[in-house]
C-alpha cells in the first residue's frame, strides 16, 4: 500500500507537467499567429492608397463663336477625360459612383458620375467621363473668359472624389475615398489640351 501511495503523487506530477507542456505549446502557437497576423496587416495587408491619374483629356463639340462690335463669345464644348485608377493593395477596391467636377476660375461650370466598380489587386482600371461645359454658369465670369480666349490659352481644372472599400481575407475593411485634380489649359485657336498637372490623394 506504500509503494501504491508513493507513485500517485508521481502519476498527478506527470499529468501536471503534460499540462503545463500543452498549455505552454498551445499558448506559444496562439502568440506566434498573433505575431504574424499582425505582421501581415502592418505589411502586406495595409492598406495604401489608390490612386487616380489623368491619361488623356481631348475637346470635342466645339464650337466657339466670337461676335463683334459687341464682343459675344458662346462655347459648346464637351471634355473627355480618361482616368486610370491604381489599386495598390494585395486585395481588390471596390469603389461606388464617382463624381468628376469641371471648374474655371475655381467655380464649378460641369459636373459627370462614374460608374462603380471592381479594382483586382495590385491592378488598374480605366475610369471614362464626358463633361459638357454649362455656359450659363460661365456667365458671371464672361469677362475673364473674354481675356482668356482673347490671349489664346483657358485654364480649367477637374476634381475627381472616388469612394470605395478595400477588403483583406473577407475580415479586414477599410474604407477609402481616392481623389485627384488635374489643371490644364485648353489652346485657342488650336483647341488642344496643354499643361496638364494632377495632384492625387486617398482619405483611409
Amino acid at each position: 500500500m506504500t509503494e501504491t501511495n508513493d507513485q500517485l503523487p508521481s502519476k498527478r506530477q506527470r499529468r501536471r507537467r503534460c499540462c503545463f507542456i500543452v498549455g505552454g505549446v498551445a499558448l506559444f502557437l496562439v502568440l506566434l499567429l498573433f505575431i504574424i497576423i499582425l505582421i501581415l496587416v502592418l505589411t502586406v495587408f495595409k492598406a495604401k492608397e489608390p490612386k487616380v491619374d489623368l491619361v488623356s483629356a481631348t475637346l470635342d463639340g466645339i464650337s466657339p463663336r466670337i461676335s463683334f462690335p459687341v464682343i459675344n463669345i458662346q462655347l459648346n464644348i464637351s471634355l473627355n477625360l480618361n482616368l486610370l485608377v491604381h489599386n495598390r493593395n494585395y486585395a481588390s477596391f471596390k469603389h461606388g459612383a464617382g463624381k468628376t467636377s469641371l471648374l474655371y476660375q475655381d467655380k464649378q461650370i460641369g459636373e459627370a458620375d462614374l460608374y462603380p466598380g471592381v479594382i483586382p489587386s495590385r491592378g488598374s482600371a480605366p475610369l471614362a467621363c464626358r463633361l459638357t461645359i454649362e455656359v450659363d454658369e460661365l456667365a458671371s465670369d464672361m469677362t475673364e473668359l473674354i481675356q482668356d480666349v482673347l490671349a489664346g490659352q483657358l485654364v480649367m481644372e477637374t476634381r475627381t472624389s472616388i469612394p470605395g472599400r478595400v477588403t483583406f481575407l473577407g475580415i479586414i475593411k477599410k474604407h477609402a475615398v481616392a481623389t485627384s485634380a488635374c489643371r490644364f489649359t485648353i489652346a485657342f485657336p488650336a483647341m488642344k489640351i496643354q499643361n496638364q498637372e494632377c495632384r492625387s490623394k486617398t482619405k483611409l
